[in-house]
């Protein structure tokens, strides 16, 4: 699988500022059938952050806190993990399990301009075996 992250990535970011409430959060992710918002970096020396549903469900509804008055960067992890887009996509599977994450993102320089999801990597899977078949 010489295939690079790049070609398999998700360019299409669901992006919201750091002072966004988890409610702002929970309407785009609900509307979009997303499970992850990209947090934008606050300034120059600030870094992106990322917010899935599981942060929602686990550190917001469970412990009955208000949507409305949490901002999504109290509960976001930052910073996010990121690959270069020219990076094969068997070091992007490996950093996945690594980290036990279902999502890296995908930088050029510093800029973020992509994502990669299992799902995503399951679908190359599928196509390569098409293809040899």
């Amino acid at each position: 699988m010489n295939t690079k992250v790049k070609e398999i990535m998700n360019s299409k970011l669901e992006t919201l500022e750091h002072h966004a409430s988890v409610y702002d959060a929970i309407e785009k992710l609900v509307d979009k059938r997303i499970r992850s918002i990209l947090l934008l970096p606050e300034n120059e020396q600030d870094v992106y952050g990322v917010i899935t549903v599981r942060d929602i469900v686990f550190k917001v509804i469970n412990k009955n806190l208000d949507p409305h008055k949490v901002r999504i960067e109290e509960i976001a992890s930052k910073p996010v993990i990121s690959i270069d887009k020219d990076t094969e996509v068997e070091h992007l599977i490996k950093l996945m399990e690594k980290f036990n994450i279902a999502r890296v993102f995908v930088h050029e320089g510093r800029q973020i301009i992509g994502v990669v999801s299992l799902f995503d990597v399951l679908s190359l899977a599928l196509i390569e075996r098409a293809r040899r078949h």
